[in-house]
């Protein structure tokens, strides 16, 4: 007899990932870019990009929306939330709150859009004298009906209040799991901005991401049933799901049952996992660029309400404002009170993954 399933459906990855309610996707974003110049722009040509809208990935990076720093100068959003979670490099947020930030490895920063927001993520090469490697995520969680026209809110999560749990099994491989959202065994994640979905615990919003050494296992557990759940493996050369009959190979995702545990084996080189999942919200989805409502009337009113009211407007001398080279992480909340990671000092020159 042969083993079963538990792969219910797979597919490959690119820049953007599929997802499943309640994420509207998941922006993958690896770019090796090289020493910067005094502008904090890559100390090389860029002839050849369409600057303003350069996702060739040329050399191993882009420039995005950027015209002298990568990343994606002023923009809109309402109806949703933004997830980014930053492996490697820096980025510098701005807001239409007011709000502004430097963010480094292992941070992540939380965003309501809700009623809507302007703002803008640059991506500064601080380094001049060595390459500025960049690895982030960013995900798109939605929210309910009732959620949609909250008042928008921003936070940053540092690299040292997000758990990581660490597995080590009869080998003495290891496995560590960042939990960025949700709760494993007893690691909660930090509290999301409260008109989030993943605020209430009973939607059983999990956002985690895992590091796996070679040949390393690892059991992914068992979440409720009803929920979604996804895994992205984007990084390394097999996975192993032993108890059934499925092998992924690096770049490849899965949507899996949410209730059941799966034990997982990395192949020969070390894998990199993204794991998305939650309770849907069950709710119509209309999406147009950068706004998500319930409705397509909702949405030519948010457009309408943009070209009104620019969403309170931009208070930066520039659509892609920069900390320049010397600023450490920090947050400035939309009450000026400046917050910093509990440690000061993560490199980012020294992050290659």
């Amino acid at each position: 007899m042969s083993t079963p399933s538990v792969v219910l459906e797979r597919f490959p990855l690119g820049m953007q990932w599929p997802t499943v309610d309640p994420f509207l996707f998941c922006a993958h974003h690896h770019d090796q870019y090289p020493a910067g110049n005094d502008e904090l722009a890559p100390a090389v040509p860029v002839t050849g990009r369409h600057i303003g809208s350069d996702f060739s990935a040329k050399d191993g990076w882009s420039m995005y929306h950027g015209a002298i720093v990568p990343g994606f100068p002023q923009h809109p959003h309402r109806g949703f939330e933004t997830v980014t979670y930053l492996r490697a490099g820096y980025v510098d947020h701005a807001d239409s709150l007011g709000a502004t930030a430097r963010f480094g490895p292992g941070d992540a920063q939380w965003m309501t859009a809700g009623a809507g927001v302007q703002h803008a993520e640059m991506m500064p090469l601080v380094n001049r004298d060595a390459p500025n490697f960049l690895h982030l995520f960013q995900i798109w969680l939605n929210l309910p009906a009732a959620n949609k026209m909250a008042r928008p809110a921003f936070k940053m999560f540092w690299a040292e209040d997000i758990p990581i749990v660490r597995h080590v099994d009869t080998a003495g491989r290891v496995s560590e799991v960042h939990v960025v959202a949700g709760r494993l065994g007893e690691a909660e994640a930090v509290a999301p901005p409260p008109a989030s979905w993943a605020a209430d615990s009973a939607n059983d919003v999990a956002i985690w991401q895992v590091d796996m050494e070679p040949n390393a296992e690892w059991v992914l557990p068992a979440g409720r049933p009803g929920s979604s759940r996804v895994l992205y493996f984007y990084d390394g050369s097999s996975l192993e799901l032993p108890d059934t009959a499925e092998q992924l190979t690096g770049g490849e995702g899965a949507l899996l049952p949410p209730d059941l545990e799966v034990r997982l084996v990395a192949g020969d080189q070390p894998a990199g996992l993204v794991i998305l999942h939650g309770r849907p919200i069950g709710e119509p989805v209309a999406q147009y660029g950068p706004f998500v409502m319930n409705t397509q009337a909702e949405v030519e009113q948010a457009f309408a309400d943009y070209q009104r009211t620019q969403f309170g407007g931009w208070p930066w001398p520039s659509p892609d404002p920069n900390h320049g080279r010397d600023a450490g992480r920090f947050a400035i909340d939309t009450d000026g009170m400046r917050h910093e990671p509990p440690l000061v000092g993560i490199d980012p020159a020294t992050a290659t993954s």
